[in-house]
């Protein structure tokens, strides 16, 4: 009986000791998630000092250095496993367009950014090669305006790209004289105006500065006025999308109950009116099937439940099958998270789960990558040195 007793009490100590040690170890593992996370929380920021490039590569250090079961458990305000581990494609393949002795004409492409790297090389690298070719006298030259991009590529693929202070300081090393601001920025919106603001900081630095017009070219005072350049982007991303679609054009996708539906990010900003004068210029075309939303709703009536709602109730027939696409220069996080993801609050989800629709398609592809968008930026261009 005292032999049983001891060999329960025996067994007993080694099933808590096991315990003990899983426990142990879930912990280990959990606390060095925890460390990456708040890593990557510290560089998740928009405005930079001197340690941000050591903080980033600390932060990829400390990445690496985790098993894949403890990469699992990165978590924090901003933090998670894709920061690191999303593949989005070769990043060798860009080219960050920060090289000194340039001469003294710069053509400064300022873009907001995106740390997917197959559409950084596609939507923003193809307009900046399209400026290039265009303007072979002048040295074509990236910035970019969100502190955060900057700093998660950097950190996941060593990649520098300038900010704004960063590459006007670089254009001032190198004696650039002529300074050319090209935004790929989609139009007159907060963005844009900081933008502006830096730049003025930094014109006495050069002898002569000029900041070209954002795609869709100036706001107007309300939803009914258009322009040449919203037309013309009508027109382009109507034509991608189609063509992708499978269709010889839109009145033959309208004949087989197909809408197309263009999500921007939307704004608070004044320039919000913007969106709506899209609506109005697909209107004027006679687009009846092509709707604009926002990922933010704003303006209200382009929020998705809206234009789901738009399209249910459509007068001209009904549409049984969607294709998403976004109204945005580049296809990043927006496109492939809030459009195409699999959360239920996607617009892929939602349109699914609106039950009125037979099929819904996502395109994922920027407007940067279409060359007719490019021909707009290049005309913007030309205007400004122009002047």
């Amino acid at each position: 009986m005292q032999k049983k007793i001891l060999v329960y009490l025996t067994t007993f100590a080694l099933a808590c000791g096991l315990f003990a040690g899983c426990g142990n170890k879930a912990d280990s593992d959990q606390a060095a998630a925890d460390k990456v996370a708040a890593l990557i929380d510290a560089i998740y920021v928009q405005e930079a000092n001197d340690d941000t490039m050591k903080q980033c590569e600390e932060a990829k250090a400390a990445w690496d250095a985790l098993t894949d079961a403890q990469k699992a458990l990165v978590s924090g305000e901003n933090a998670d496993p894709d920061y690191f581990g999303r593949d989005t494609g070769d990043a060798s393949m860009d080219d960050p367009l920060n090289q000194d002795g340039i001469g003294e004409n710069e053509l400064l492409a300022v873009s907001f950014g995106t740390s997917f790297n197959d559409s950084r090389v596609k939507d923003i690298g193809g307009v900046e090669k399209a400026l290039a070719a265009a303007y072979p006298t002048y040295s074509v030259r990236r910035a970019f305006t969100a502190q955060i991009i900057i700093n998660h590529v950097y950190a996941r693929d060593g990649e520098k790209i300038d900010n704004m202070d960063e590459a006007l300081a670089r254009a001032k090393d190198n004696g650039v004289k002529n300074l050319v601001v090209q935004p790929t920025h989609l139009m007159h919106g907060a963005e844009y105006d900081e933008l502006c603001e830096v730049v003025k900081a930094h014109e006495g630095d050069f002898e002569s500065v000029k900041i070209s017009e954002p795609l869709l070219g100036e706001v107007g005072e309300d939803r009914t006025v258009t322009n040449d350049d919203k037309k013309a982007v009508a027109e382009a991303i109507t034509e991608e999308a189609v063509k992708e679609a499978g269709f010889d054009s839109l009145d033959a996708a309208k004949a087989a109950g197909t809408a197309f539906v263009f999500m921007g990010h939307g704004t608070s900003h004044a320039a919000a009116v913007t969106y709506d004068q899209m609506q109005q210029t697909f209107a004027d075309l006679g687009y009846e099937n092509v709707y604009v939303g926002t990922v933010e709703g704003k303006p209200e009536d382009t929020e998705c439940q809206q234009v789901i709602s738009k399209i249910k109730s459509a007068e001209y027939g009904v549409m049984t099958h969607i294709v998403l696409r976004p109204l945005m220069v580049v296809a990043g996080d927006h496109a492939n998270n809030d459009m195409a993801g699999d959360d239920d609050d996607s617009w892929k989800s939602q349109f699914e789960a609106a039950g009125a629709f037979d099929t819904v398609d996502c395109q994922i592809g920027g407007l940067g990558e279409i060359p007719a968008i490019q021909d707009i930026y290049v005309a913007h261009t030309k205007a400004a040195i122009g002047e």
